[in-house]
């Protein structure tokens, strides 16, 4: 297992590897659904910034607060009523880069047994510092697939 120091480095490393996987794209490419019953390119970087920014929220409640409680949030319902077509993709990016790199200085900053403070999020129950985290870290690598696969699908590089 990853130390937390490692955890949060990988964390950080997302933005670029977010970056790197949309440079190039015309709008008319983030738009695009290629893939059938798929998220564009745009509603994918949406919906990365907008649960990064909770995902944020709910560590730093678990950080400050004494076993807050984290409310669950419907990513088909985020994708449906916020406008994700109509947002600047360059925008999205500074979200998820600022988030992360705030986010990651109070990281830094915590004693290591911060790590196994808890919140109790009303749909999955228990939830450490830690395992949010891991989970915050994953977010974006497991959605670099589906870009990859648009490309692929519209004929761009990787």
């Amino acid at each position: 297992m990853a130390s937390s120091a490692q955890l949060i480095e990988e964390y950080l490393a997302g933005p670029p590897a977010l970056g790197k996987a949309v440079t190039g794209m015309s709008r008319e490419q983030l738009l695009a659904r290629p893939v059938p019953g798929k998220w564009s390119t745009l509603e994918v970087v949406c919906h990365l910034a907008d649960f990064d920014s909770i995902l944020a929220d709910r560590m730093k409640r678990i950080i400050a607060e004494d076993r807050p409680t984290l409310l669950g949030a419907n990513e088909k319902q985020f994708a449906a009523h916020l406008a994700y077509h109509e947002r600047n993709l360059e925008e999205e990016l500074a979200i998820i880069e600022n988030t992360r790199r705030q986010l990651g200085r109070i990281l830094r900053s915590l004693a290591p047994e911060a790590m196994a403070r808890v919140g109790l999020h009303n749909e999955r129950g228990p939830i450490t510092l830690e395992n949010l985290l891991q989970l915050a870290t994953r977010h974006i690598p497991h959605h670099l697939k589906f870009i990859a696969e648009k490309r692929q699908a519209l004929g761009l590089p990787a």
